[in-house]
Order: structure tokens, then sequence, then C-alpha cells
């Protein structure tokens, strides 16, 4: 089983992981961060398969995963 963690609070809400997630597990928050900004939240977790493209992408080093 994955488990992705995601630091909302580094997150700026760019959402390159969004579009580069092959599962689609990731979306927006529906709420802000500490600076403003909607954070990706994993919406599927069941879903992911570990790939770490989310990881790969962010440019603010945001993500954990843990296989």
């Amino acid at each position: 089983m994955t488990k992705v963690e995601i630091n909302e609070e580094l997150c700026k809400g760019c959402g390159l992981c969004i579009n580069f997630c092959p599962s689609k597990v990731l979306n927006y928050a529906d709420y802000t961060n500490n600076k403003g900004y909607h954070p990706a939240k994993l919406i599927n977790p069941e879903k992911c398969t570990g790939c770490t493209s989310c990881y790969l992408v962010c440019p603010d080093c945001c993500f954990e995963i843990y296989r």
C-alpha cells in the first residue's frame, strides 16, 4: 500500500501534480492554507499507484511518498 503525504503549507497550488498524476487521485482542496493558496489534496488514496509523478514535478517539494 502506498501512502502519500502533502505538506499543505508549502503548497502554492500550482497544479503541476494534479495535471501530471496518471491515476487522477489529486485535486485542489476546497480550503486555503496560511498563504491563501488552495493546496493539492489526495482525493482517492486507494487508487494511488505510488508512481512518484507528483513528487518529481513538484517545484516546492511538498510530497512524501511511502511504499
